[in-house]
């Protein structure tokens, strides 16, 4: 199966969901243009809170479509864009990506930064979603299913049906932890 792009999403206001749209265009250094998270230092309300001057590591949000499926047998019923994800990808394990995974979509590049971690609001999406994407394994370890965080590499226009090509960073790879 080809890693695909599924749906694009964006919302100007910091709104926990995003509606999908046709298209949207990434602006290298910034992110999704006409996006509330866009910029070269951190958007997310919480972090600008503890240091606006932060570089903003989480201009893309992407999520694997893969999660609904895990999710409905759960009893949940997600959406595309309904966690917030600007990209919905298919086909394509991006959670278990390294650190610096460059994914090019269309003409643009996003190099993969880290894990979301995921925040209370996803409760006010469905009463006990978190627990399902931000659990605890067998092993003790904390396990982060929200998808993954980037920077726009290389700016673009992606549609849904776009291929996602990958490419891994030279070794030693490093685990995506959260950003």
């Amino acid at each position: 199966m080809t890693a695909s792009v599924l749906g694009v999403h964006r919302s100007r206001t910091h709104s926990f969901s995003k509606p999908t749209v046709d298209e949207i265009e990434l602006v290298e250094g910034f992110g999704v243009a006409g996006d509330a998270h866009a910029g070269a230092t951190v958007q997310h309300v919480s972090r600008v809170k503890r240091d606006p001057s932060t570089p903003n590591l989480r201009q893309v949000h992407l999520l694997h479509a893969e999660l609904f499926d895990d999710l409905a047998v759960a009893g949940f019923h997600v959406e595309p864009g309904q966690m917030g994800e600007n990209l919905t990808t298919t086909g394509l394990d991006i959670l278990s990506l390294p650190v610096g995974t460059r994914l090019s979509i269309g003409d643009a590049v996003i190099t993969v930064m880290g894990l979301r971690n995921p925040c209370h609001q996803i409760n006010g999406l469905q009463e006990g979603l978190m627990k399902q994407v931000l659990r605890t394994d067998e092993s003790g370890e904390i396990e982060r299913l929200a998808g993954v965080m980037g920077v726009v590499s290389r700016g673009g226009v992606i549609r849904p049906g776009d291929e996602i090509v990958v490419d891994l960073p030279p070794e030693p790879h490093h685990r995506l932890a959260p950003v």
